[in-house]
This record gives structure tokens, C-alpha cells and sequence, in this order.
């Protein structure tokens, strides 16, 4: 039985169907009855995270991303939803499950596709619907720069009627790229906790060169706290989470006026921008420092200056003067590239230049496109450990 066989007999048996090894040790016993399902979240820090979303939370999901479709002139049930994310998570969930809400075509793209972007245009056009469906998809930053990297890539995407962009940051150099290619980008914000994408950018206001996530859908209200966490009211938030290695350590998301507290600092205007992860911020010399601005403004620079690094990740390390300094972790080979970075940051502020520079060429992020911070901490640990 196929995953996605599983899951639709579990669902029509009324039951909650766990969608990851990790889900699978969920408190049924705290949650009401089903259909649901239960599903890893892709939280950074902390140990992974999994919650319960009823049915009806990830119908109502797919009812409001049809109505942003709609106003973008898009017939939600003459897509052809392209899905090249597992099924375990929230993002390759919801396209099988709003194709099953609209009446759509779905079709699931194996990952080594997305990997062999020649094998990936043959395979799409020889889809029936290929040239009758207007075609979405959805990607992490990630997929989008190995696409974009190559000729039948970019053909690929030339050929697709809308692309949301989501699970990180949008890089500024990959967004330039898509603008003068003319992709029908559009930048989005969703959990696993939201049921997937609660604010859009529309791809003609992403063309036009606005910044950010777009404004929330009509299900959805934005605010932020006193702090800068984005905070969301919505009637499909997840009923509670509960984390992988502590099923007993469950919470509920809301609080008493119905608001679920996310781990991002946001703006809200001009629509909704992602500053960073407060649980990954880091307190440096007095100064609040996010990781993810600094390594996104260090990559615009690599690649400005045309030098062979994959990524960049920045960690906060204690530091008994600064209270945290930076380690910067490089994805390359070339020892000569981190006197390049350090002559590239001298001018930064004390607080977001790093302190350490250590070549990692096995670097990369999740297939999700997701920093698994807590896995390269350990790494530093184990290579401090051996040159002690």
C-alpha cells in the first residue's frame, strides 16, 4: 500500500494517520476523535516537533488557498498541482490534499527528478495535462537556485503558470534571477501549526519588484507582539504539537483570545516580512544579531564576487566578553575563500562579523530547505573536540 493509499484509507476509516515515524508515538489519547493527521513540523530548534491537524483545519486551508487563486485569475480546479516534497510534511502534503479539495490533477515528481532538470522537462511534458492544465508548483530557495542553475531548468520554469516559494527566506540574488526571467514567483508564509500558507505575494506584485510574503489570506489575521513575533489568529490552527522524543510534552497552540505565537520577528508593511527566528537570534556585544539577514547579505556578496561557496551557515557560540559571538561555517573547499569573506565583512559592525571561519564543504540545508542548526552545532562541537 503507497503512502498516499495509506493515508486516504485511514482518513475514510475516520482515524488520525500518522505521516512520519516520528508522529507516530502522538498522545491520541488527548486528541478527539478523527480524521486527521499527524505531521512533522520543521522546527530548527529544539528537537523536531509534530502536530495534529483535523481534516477540517486542512479543508478550510485549501477552500482560502482557492480563493487567492481565485483572485489571481487562476480556476482552482483546472491546476495541475506538481508536488516534489514528501508526504510527511506539511508542504508536500497540501498539494495532494487541495488537488483532492478542487477536483484538480496532482502529480507527485520523484526527488531525483528535481535533481536531473533535463530528465524533469522530459518528464513534465509528457504529462497529459501538460499542455491543456496551468501548471503550480511549489519550492523551497534551495530547488528554485538548482533549477535556475541549469538551461532545462529554467525551461522548466518558463513553463509553469505559478511558483510559490516557501520554507526559508527568499535569497535577493534568486529573486533578481526569477524577476529578469519573468517566473511567476510568488514568496509565501505557512507552518505545519497554520496548515500550510496563510500569506502570499501575488507573482505581478513579486514582478514588480515588492519585497516579502504578500498579505494574509482571508482566513487569517496578522499582528505582531510587543517582541516583533509574528503572531496568527486562524479557525486551522493545529489543535496542539507535541515534540518527537517527549510525546508527554504536549501544548496547546492558542491562547485564551485564539493567537498562536510563531518563532519568526516580522514587519507588516509593506505586506509581511520575515526579519529572522527569535530562538535563533543571538545577543552579541549588547546587539540583537539574526543569522539568517547576515547569511543571506553574505551569499549576495559571494555571489557578486564570483567565489565557489555552496552556503553559509552562522552559529552563535558563548563568548565570556560578547556574551555570544558568531562562528560562520563555509560550504567549500578553498581555503583561499575565507580571506575573501573576512576582506568581505571587515567593514560590517563588531557584533555581525564572524569571529571564526571554517571551511565545511558537506554544508547544505534539508531537502526542505530548512538549516538544521542544532546538527552543525554538534558538527562544531565534534571538530572543537578534536583539536583539543
Amino acid at each position: 500500500m503507497s503512502e498516499i493509499e495509506r493515508l486516504e484509507h485511514g482518513l475514510a476509516a475516520g482515524q488520525w494517520v500518522a505521516l512520519s515515524p516520528e508522529a507516530e508515538a502522538a498522545p491520541i489519547d488527548q486528541l478527539p476523535p478523527g480524521p486527521g493527521v499527524l505531521v512533522r513540523s520543521g522546527g530548527s530548534v529544539g528537537g523536531s516537533r509534530c502536530c495534529a491537524q483535523p481534516s477540517l483545519h486542512l479543508d478550510r486551508s485549501a477552500a482560502s488557498t482557492a480563493q487567492w487563486l481565485t483572485g489571481i485569475g487562476l480556476d482552482p480546479a483546472s491546476t495541475l498541482l506538481l508536488n516534489p516534497l514528501p508526504l510527511a510534511h506539511v508542504s508536500g502534503l497540501m498539494p495532494w490534499w487541495r488537488a483532492r479539495c478542487w477536483g484538480a490533477g496532482h502529480q507527485q515528481l520523484e526527488p531525483g527528478l528535481m535533481k536531473t532538470p533535463t530528465e524533469l522537462l522530459a518528464f513534465c511534458q509528457g504529462l497529459p495535462a501538460w499542455e491543456t492544465n496551468p501548471a503550480v508548483l511549489s519550492l523551497v530557495p534551495t530547488q528554485l537556485a538548482r533549477l535556475l542553475a541549469h538551461p532545462d531548468g529554467v525551461a522548466f520554469l518558463q513553463q509553469l503558470q505559478l511558483i510559490w516559494i516557501g520554507g526559508a527566506a527568499l535569497p535577493s540574488p534568486l529573486a533578481d534571477q526569477a524577476r529578469a526571467l519573468q517566473l511567476p514567483l510568488s514568496p509565501c508564509y505557512g507552518s505545519t501549526e497554520t496548515a500550510a500558507m496563510v500569506a502570499a505575494l501575488p507573482p505581478d506584485r513579486f514582478l514588480a519588484g515588492e519585497p516579502g510574503c504578500g498579505d494574509p489570506l482571508v482566513d487569517v489575521e496578522l499582528r505582531l507582539a510587543a517582541d516583533g513575533a509574528l503572531e496568527v489568529r486562524t479557525d486551522r490552527l493545529a489543535l496542539g504539537r507535541w515534540w518527537a522524543d517527549q510525546p508527554e510534552r504536549w501544548e496547546q497552540l492558542r491562547d485564551g483570545d485564539g493567537w498562536w505565537r510563531s518563532g519568526d520577528q516580522a514587519a507588516l508593511a509593506p505586506g509581511l516580512q520575515i526579519v529572522g527566528r527569535i530562538d535563533g537570534a543571538i545577543h552579541s556585544g549588547g546587539e540583537t544579531v539574526f543569522p539568517e539577514q547576515l547569511e543571506q547579505r553574505l551569499m549576495a556578496a559571494l555571489q557578486a564576487a564570483s567565489l565557489p561557496v555552496s552556503a553559509v551557515l552562522l552559529l552563535g557560540v558563548d563568548d565570556p566578553e560578547w556574551g555570544q559571538r558568531l562562528v560562520a561555517l563555509v560550504g567549500s573547499s578553498d581555503a583561499a575563500v575565507l580571506k575573501r569573506l573576512e576582506a568581505l565583512t571587515r567593514p560590517w559592525p563588531a557584533a555581525e562579523t564572524p569571529q571564526r571561519w571554517l571551511l565545511c564543504p558537506e554544508l547544505a540545508p534539508s531537502a526542505l530547505g530548512k538549516w538544521q542548526r542544532q546538527r552543525w552545532r554538534e558538527w562544531l562541537k565534534r571538530l572543537d573536540a578534536a583539536e583539543a
